[in-house]
């Protein structure tokens, strides 16, 4: 069996599951191709302390979350645990959809780490990096692809999210609109 494991950001479109039943021709070998799915879940005091950082954008205001007594971060991460298993359950659906065997996990380790350690443990020939495109990490190499290759001994294929087209929102795509026959471009 040939081991895969998918680190993701987000749920996966069913654009981006049926790119990796092509990826590994599971339509035609169905049996040869596993893949582990590793979906990373925030950290809830992180995340308010992020949130808490933006609106204060200076030390005037303390952004620190135990300044804050009435949040409830165990609610917060509870929540955000349960929304990362929904994603997973999605994604796993996705790629069932497509005829990949597939299983996975949601973790709460930095994601190169929870990477390394899947594809210690799966013993993993191959690992596909699936997010959206970071340009700043990316030209840096800190983005998760540039760290998995410095770490890994497998090959780490970098792919972008698709959204699926009844995802996309027609208000935000450049298309040329049709006005009294004539194409113009949209404002």
């Amino acid at each position: 069996m040939y081991e895969v494991v998918l680190l993701i950001e987000q749920p996966l479109s069913n654009t981006d599951a049926g790119q990796i039943a092509e990826l590994y021709a599971v339509k035609a070998h169905p049996a040869h191709t596993h893949i582990h799915v590793l979906l990373p879940v925030e950290d809830a005091s992180a995340r308010v302390e992020s949130a808490l950082g933006s609106i204060a954008a200076s030390e005037v205001l303390a952004t620190s979350a135990l300044n804050f007594p009435d949040v409830d971060l165990a609610k917060i991460q509870e929540e955000i645990v349960q929304r990362s298993q929904a994603a997973l359950d999605q994604s796993l659906a996705a790629l069932a959809a497509q005829g990949c065997t597939a299983d996975g996990e949601i973790t709460s380790a930095e994601p190169v780490e929870a990477l390394a350690g899947a594809v210690r443990q799966r013993q993993a020939a191959e690992v596909v990096i699936l997010t959206r495109p970071h340009l700043v990490a990316e030209f840096f190499h800190v983005d998760w692809t540039s760290k998995a290759r410095r770490r890994l001994g497998v090959p780490c294929l970098h792919l972008i999210e698709h959204k699926d087209p009844a995802e996309v929102d027609p208000t935000t795509v450049d298309h040329p609109v049709v006005d009294g026959g004539k194409h113009q471009d949209a404002p």
